[in-house]
């Protein structure tokens, strides 16, 4: 049991709790990462073909990514790791495509419509189609922008 502004309440700790995106603020990063469509720059999004969603260098991601899987690039390291990816480092990136290369995980093809200050998202190349993510600039182990 707990006390909640409510009242008393008993916790069931099989309840799954669903995220209400009205309690965020439009201007919190997360909200932008969970709204199904991407975030567009000032001027709203780009216009494309009817029936097609918008593309190009300003709008959503091209038809594929590039048809090759580049290597990763090798780091000197000085016995320190960085914890994070800078976001300016990575800032360039918006609108172009970018292969990363995740701390865990498998490595994929992004096309990144927003750079935070902590986090980055987009779009993912998911097998044959692309995918709205969001992710931790200090899950990003490295990146190559393309």
């Amino acid at each position: 049991m707990y006390i909640d502004d409510d009242g008393i309440k008993i916790y069931n700790p099989t309840y799954t709790y669903e995220l209400e995106t009205e309690d965020f603020p439009l201007s919190c990063p997360y909200y932008r990462q969970m709204s199904p469509f991407p975030f567009f720059p000032q001027g709203g999004p780009q216009s494309g073909p009817p029936g097609r969603p918008p593309g190009g260098p300003q709008g959503g991601p091209p038809s594929s990514p590039p048809n090759f899987t580049p290597s990763q690039p090798k780091v000197q390291q000085f016995g320190a790791t960085p914890l994070a990816i800078d976001q300016g480092a990575i800032r360039p990136c918006r609108f172009r495509s970018v292969y990363i290369w995740p701390r865990r995980g498998d490595s994929f093809w992004a096309w990144l419509t927003f750079v935070g200050p902590k986090s980055i998202a987009g779009f993912r190349w998911n097998r044959n189609a692309w995918r709205y993510f969001g992710m931790d600039l200090r899950e990003i182990s490295s990146f190559q922008c393309f």
